[in-house]
């Protein structure tokens, strides 16, 4: 049974960072591909990064490249978004999915199968 656990979200002050942590369990990491999403009350769900093992690749959204790094620890089962220079805009729920890195790609316009319960990042002025 695949299973994604996210954790790390919390309050910050803009200008600040977090860093969140999906531990993912039931399946294997290099046929997958891992990804970030986040919704925002009123807004529709935005995908904003992603990684893959096999091949080797990133994908990072404009609204937060340069300032969010995705990675993973293969040993623990586990891919890390390091959030820095936070936004009040980046107020959501962050959600961790996956998906067949050949069913859904890493671009993330395709909608991914597994999905973790989320966790919520609020960033105050």
């Amino acid at each position: 049974e695949v299973q994604l656990v996210e954790s790390g979200g919390g309050l910050v002050q803009a200008g600040g960072s977090l860093r969140l942590s999906c531990a993912a369990s039931g399946f294997t990491f290099d046929d997958f591909a891992i990804g970030w999403f986040r919704q925002a009350p009123g807004k529709e769900r935005e995908g904003i990064s992603c990684i893959s093992r096999s091949p080797p690749s990133t994908y990072y959204a404009d609204s937060v490249k340069g300032r969010f790094t995705i990675s993973s620890d293969n040993a623990k089962n586990t891919v890390y978004l390091q959030m820095n220079s936070l936004k009040p805009e980046d107020t959501a729920v962050y959600y961790c999915a996956a998906d067949f890195v050949e069913v859904a790609g890493i671009s993330m316009v395709k909608e991914f199968e597994y999905w973790g319960q989320g966790t919520l990042v609020t960033v105050s002025e």
